[in-house]
């Protein structure tokens, strides 16, 4: 695992999307789980042992806690991400004529436009006062998401505004409904 190519490509695609897909698109997409969607699940998880260890005190360590937080953002990004793909697949082969066999273009752009979310986490682990921050910066993720179907997907024209907002509310609310729902368990099994 490459932190250093991590670190650049998620500043590029945060920084020049266009230049950044570009890349991407030239790219085997067959280790695009092991090279960067795996990784920036860890650390986000990590980042959240981190920050629930520092926030609230060595002395005043929860282990319960800790455990339910760091596996609630591993099972929501990591269920996050495939169920998004299914979903943008499944939507782009009904509705935009996208080919049945383009799951690996379509996990190509959930993965690369989550670095919005995995950053986003990230920081939320560290500092969780900047809670609101995240919900405006989110949604940068639709600029990243327009980039990628022009240039990845090579959507028509007439049909990217349609095609970028159903991907970019999927890939938002794939991770949030899982959250949702595996802190929903998590209150009834406690």
């Amino acid at each position: 695992m490459n932190y250093k190519d991590l670190f650049q490509r998620s500043v590029m695609l945060l920084s020049a999307p266009a230049k950044a897909w570009e890349k991407i698109r030239e790219e085997d997409g067959q280790h695009l789980q092991a090279s960067f969607v795996y990784p920036m699940i860890a650390l986000c998880g990590l980042s959240m042992f981190v920050g629930i260890l520092f926030g609230n005190g060595v002395e005043d360590f929860n282990l319960q806690l800790v455990l339910t937080e760091c596996s609630g953002i591993f099972i929501s990004l990591f269920g996050g991400f495939f169920l998004a793909s299914y979903l943008i697949s499944l939507c782009g082969e009904r509705f935009w004529g996208r080919p049945a066999d383009d799951r690996e273009n379509c996990q190509k752009l959930v993965g690369y436009s989550m670095v919005v979310i995995f950053v986003l986490d990230i920081l939320m682990g560290l500092f969780p006062s900047f809670f609101v921050l995240r919900w405006i910066l989110q949604f940068y993720l639709v600029y990243i998401v327009w980039e990628g179907a022009k240039v990845l997907m090579e959507i028509a024209e007439e049909k990217m505004l349609s095609y970028t907002l159903v991907a970019s509310i999927i890939i938002l609310a794939s991770p949030a409904m899982i959250d949702f729902v595996f802190g929903q368990l998590s209150k009834m099994v406690n």
